[in-house]
């Protein structure tokens, strides 16, 4: 080891005899003043100014460890530019032994081959440890200014900075062995570190060489552990590529020395390669795979309820997950060979897989379409053309050969995908019970969320969904049209990520004309009825709420007498006209009532607002509403969910004009003008042994999928109140910790001192330090 280390000194030292190394240190460290120093002084500003001028500042969003050192690029900018940094340096490792010809006097002493290798690495090394230093400088300033930091993110990027550093500049060092000329050895290095990032988007289409290739790429493995998430198989590629690199430069010089045939010289290099993967790819088995995730809040871990549900599943048992891609349907590009590793298994089942290792995955490829479905878009873009010929072309548009993709007739025979609209989809299959996890094109996220996944996971599990129900025949709101007064996107549209369907419960109609209504549904929807309800659904209906079934009612103004026989049975009424709020930018009928204590009770979901328990003011919009009033006592005990600004409403009975001015109040029509209203009603009673649930709305447009996408307190609001009519069983509620570093420890002036120190004056502390030395240097 003594001789190592005397190597790796005069290596060291070597480095700082050249204005090179000098050069390096004061880019980088410029570069990382520069990217560190804006963004806190940006924030340290913003805090200050919002301080002075605002009643209670609640911090930054996202939080600062995240917005400072990766929001506004500062880590990934040092890895993107690392490689420009060590090449330079490594470049003339063994390269310049040539040129100045001590390579044999050198070779031939009595030091061993492999410590003249380790020490010169290790001298390296110690000076890339100066740029890791640096980086470590701003890390420790940023945990300093930034109150309750990160910390654990920010030393496993420290982490993954080295393990990068480690890697290149082993790769320097093998290919500064191949060449005398130390500019040919730097561009090599830039060659090998540019396809080592890279090569993972190579020849994915092909089964063993996209293992192969994906394996071999840094790109994934560095931003992982740059986020805060350190995987052992990352940790040991790093490991092995070095080693190997280290070894190829061992296996140069050993052959440059010896005599032997050519193929005994390349096995070598062949034999080590080899080793290299099959130790790479075992330890990326998911079963032997470890993780530590490192943030605070646990943000790249899947909650421990999702966790638990994993846990659910026998060993005995293996989860399937087919993948079907259909070359004619949406998400083709996702679903292809090329995106499987990067974007399939690494984004979305990877967190899943940390947890339940012997998920198996099967991929089938076919094309199909359905003309009554879309209309028959895809014939219209290919005038006169049968659907073989049209796969053909669109085959070839993907760069993929029509024989992969099964035939709609054989296809069908295995199963049929129409009902999921032929579009990219996923299907779990577990002890002979399946369902379906969808993808989502119109979203920018595509894949579905842990709220889809532990939905689905908790279906194939035989788990007892909630049942829902949707009263249908007399014009009601449909739940899967996408119209804006309709409830598809939140109630049974296949295609939306946040619809009921694809967040655990079992959505369907009910025509009260020609079904019964199920004894085993946990929640029956009126939405919005257009006509009178006929006698038989009106005793249907009743005969249900005396049984003590869940029922949420709603209607809009105008439409109280079609509901209000109903109401009747429940002891409340929905009141004759429509509320009026006069506001400078809308028009009167856009009331926007609040939220009460009493939601919380919702959901758990609710219960975790923290506003609610404040009592401040949460809005939610409804567009034409009326309110509710109780006319007898049915044994119920109610709570407001939403009420009007005390003295800002009135109700009008009388005919309404609202575009032009604002309807007078005139209580000789029957208008009515009260501190506030309600405008969405909370009803509970013991009956048969149960809890009966019921809730009553004066609005049905707050539902609707225009106001969903605009206002996402209604959406809330909703979603909360059919988790309460079922019973709270789903959506699942995985709430995550409250991120703390949302406030800066430093103000704008320590802020810009700081700046001021970093960038100008500590950089020229370093040039006229290392100025000074080379010049004494090139006197002696």
């Amino acid at each position: 080891m003594k001789v190592i280390f005397g190597i790796a000194k005069n290596e060291f030292r070597y480095l700082f005899y050249s204005p090179i190394a000098w050069f390096v240190l004061l880019v980088f460290l410029v570069q990382c003043a520069v990217f560190f120093c804006g963004p806190v002084y940006d924030y340290a500003n913003n805090q200050e100014l919002s301080i002075k001028n605002m009643v209670s500042f609640g911090g930054f969003d996202p939080p600062l460890t995240k917005g400072i050192f990766y929001g506004k690029n500062f880590l990934e900018n040092i890895v993107r530019n690392l490689y420009l940094f060590i090449p330079i340096l490594t470049m003339g490792l063994i390269s310049r032994e040539v040129n100045s010809g001590t390579t044999a006097l050198l070779f031939s002493s009595p030091v061993n081959l492999r410590r003249v290798i380790l020490g010169k690495y290790l001298g390296i090394m110690l000076y890339n440890l100066l740029l890791l230093l640096i980086v470590a400088m701003f890390l420790a300033t940023g945990i300093f200014d930034i109150k309750q930091a990160d910390y654990g993110t920010l030393l496993s990027a420290a982490l993954g900075l080295y393990l990068l550093i480690c890697t290149y500049s082993a790769i320097g060092m093998f290919m500064s062995c191949l060449s005398s000329y130390q500019i040919v050895s730097a561009l090599a290095t830039f060659v090998v570190l540019f396809i080592l990032t890279y090569i993972g988007s190579l020849w994915q289409r092909y089964d063993f060489i996209r293992d192969l290739t994906y394996f071999l790429s840094m790109q994934n493995r560095t931003e992982k552990i740059l986020h805060g998430l350190i995987v052992t198989k990352n940790v040991i590629y790093f490991v092995l590529v070095t080693c190997m690199f280290l070894t190829f430069t061992f296996i140069r010089l050993k052959n440059d020395r010896e005599s032997r045939p050519r193929f005994i010289k390349m096995g070598r290099y062949v034999a080590v390669f080899l080793v290299v993967l099959f130790i790479g790819y075992a330890s990326s088995r998911p079963a032997v795979t470890g993780y530590w995730d490192t943030t605070a809040t646990d943000r790249n871990t899947i909650h421990p309820k999702t966790q638990a549900t994993l846990r659910e599943f026998s060993k005995d048992s293996t989860l399937e997950v087919t993948l079907y891609t259909n070359l004619l349907g949406n998400g083709i590009g996702a679903g292809m060979p090329e995106s499987r590793n990067a974007g399939y298994l690494s984004g979305l089942w990877e967190p899943y897989l940390r947890f339940k290792p012997d998920i198996r995955f099967k991929y089938v490829y076919y094309y199909d379409n359905d003309p009554a479905k879309d209309d028959s878009t895809l014939y219209r873009a290919f005038p006169g053309k049968p659907l073989t010929e049209i796969a053909t072309e669109m085959a070839e548009l993907v760069d993929a050969n029509l024989s992969m993709f099964m035939p709609p007739e054989e296809m069908r025979k295995i199963i049929d995908l129409n009902p999921e609209g032929y579009n990219l989809v996923m299907q779990l299959k577990y002890q002979g019970r399946t369902t379906f996890l969808r993808t989502y094109e119109f979203d920018p996220k595509f894949w579905p969320d842990e709220s889809n996944m532990i939905a689905a996971l908790k279906r194939v599990l035989g788990t007892d969904m909630p049942s829902v129900g949707f009263v249908t025949g007399g014009f009601e709101r449909s739940i899967i049209k996408t119209g804006e007064r309709e409830y598809g996107v939140h109630a049974a549209r296949k295609e939306s990520r946040a619809s009921m369907l694809n967040n655990g419960f079992d959505v369907d109609t009910i025509n009260l004309a020609m079904q019964d209504i199920p004894d085993t549904l946990n929640a029956l929807i009126l939405a919005d009825p257009k006509v009178d309800l006929s006698p038989v659904a009106m005793n249907k209906l009743k005969n249900y709420i005396d049984k003590g079934g869940n029922l949420l009612v709603s209607s809009e103004p105008g439409k109280q007498y079609v509901v209000n026989p109903l109401l009747s049975h429940l002891g409340v009424e929905l009141m004759n006209g429509q509320i009026l709020q006069p506001t400078f930018h809308e028009t009167p009928d856009k009331v926007i009532p609040y939220l009460t204590k009493a939601c919380s009770g919702l959901s758990d979901d609710m219960a975790s607002w923290g506003k609610l328990q404040r009592g401040d003011t949460i809005p939610v919009f409804m567009p034409g509403v009326t309110g509710i009033s109780l006319t007898s006592d049915k044994g119920f005990s109610t709570d407001s969910l939403t009420i009007t600004i005390p003295d800002s409403t009135w109700l009008k009975a009388g005919p309404i004009v609202i575009d032009s001015i604002v309807p007078p109040f005139n209580p000789m029509e029957g208008d009515i003008k009260g501190p506030s209203f309600k405008t969405l009603q909370q009803m509970t009673r013991k009956i048969n042994g149960k809890e009966q649930r019921v809730m009553i709305a004066g609005d049905a447009d707050y539902a609707s999928n225009r106001m969903l996408a605009v206002d996402p307190f209604n959406f809330r609001i909703l979603v909360s109140s059919y988790t309460w009519l079922t019973n709270d069983q789903f959506p699942v509620f995985m709430p995550r910790p409250a991120d703390k570093d949302i406030f800066m420890n430093i103000g704008e002036r320590a802020a810009y001192y700081q700046k001021i120190f970093f960038v100008y004056v500590l950089p020229a502390l370093l040039l006229i330090g290392g100025t000074v030395l080379l010049i004494r240097r090139k006197r002696k």
